[in-house]
């Protein structure tokens, strides 16, 4: 099993487990508003289809004809750029809720062999720096957990938490210098040393032992805070240094302007 395949099997798996939740919910259930202003269950899944299919044709953006479906897309973007994606969203949200679930379900299968049949060393077009189709499942892992969150959280259920959540703490750790740049600050010119105790409770690590500034700490709350599911606060996240700190205050593992976070408990 290549990395990709390990990577699309969490995805297939996270997915998976939040397919079971909205599956068997009534139409009221799916208009159940989730934390995210704005969205309800629907609109949630509908952005999880969306960006799977769109996902889907910067995969196929080499082939015949997919170079002109992504310029579509990235049209649309850039003539509104900060209203397109809730605008999909709402979109596909608004269809009956089987038909959706039936539309999400289709594209996961889809996007799985599209990332797999990538020609070696070609990167994929995104709406940020190009992605090789282990980052984009990454990234789709990452986004499609974090959303998966506030279904949980409008529904009152406890997602179980495993330690497929490694990917989001990785991009998490990588996206440090984007967290800064996003927010109009300077990064640091230093590594961190990152140590934390995954569900399992083995200790994952990124940077040098010696580094002066180091984040430790839970590894789920350090995903639900680089996601912006949690305030800073709510963590018992530990920072050693001023700029370590800074970084837990502005953390956001996705693309897009900074997000405002979640008010603390």
């Amino acid at each position: 099993m290549t990395v990709l395949d390990g990577i699309l099997a969490d995805l297939a798996a996270e997915g998976d487990a939040l397919r079971a939740v909205v599956a068997g919910l009534d139409d009221a259930g799916w208009r159940t508003a989730t934390p995210a202003e704005g969205w309800d269950i629907a609109t949630t899944i509908g952005h999880l289809t969306w960006t799977d299919e769109v996902a889907v044709l910067a995969a196929l953006s080499h082939t015949g004809g997919g170079k002109e479906a992504w310029d579509a897309v990235v049209l649309d973007a850039i003539n509104d750029p900060s209203g397109f994606v809730d605008a999909q969203a709402l979109e596909l949200g608004a269809i009956p809720p089987q038909r959706l679930l039936s539309r999400w379900d289709a594209g996961r299968d889809v996007l799985a062999s599209a990332l797999q049949n990538v020609p070696d060393g070609l990167k994929l077009p995104w709406f940020g720096p190009p992605m090789s189709p282990t980052s984009m499942a990454t990234a789709r892992y990452m986004e499609t957990w974090a959303h998966a969150l506030d279904v949980y959280d409008a529904l009152g259920e406890r997602p179980e938490v495993t330690d497929r959540i490694r990917h989001v703490a990785h991009i998490g750790v990588r996206t440090r210098n984007f967290a800064y740049a996003n927010n109009g600050l300077d990064a640091p010119a230093e590594e961190f040393r990152v140590e934390l105790t995954a569900p399992s409770g083995e200790v994952w690590t990124w940077g040098p032992e010696d580094a002066a500034q180091r984040v430790t700490g839970d590894a789920y709350e350090f995903c639900q805070l680089v996601t912006q599911r949690i305030h800073r606060d709510d963590t018992g996240l530990k920072a050693v240094g001023e700029d370590a700190e800074k970084w837990l205050t502005i953390a956001q593992a996705f693309a897009g302007p900074a997000g405002g976070g979640r008010d603390p408990r």
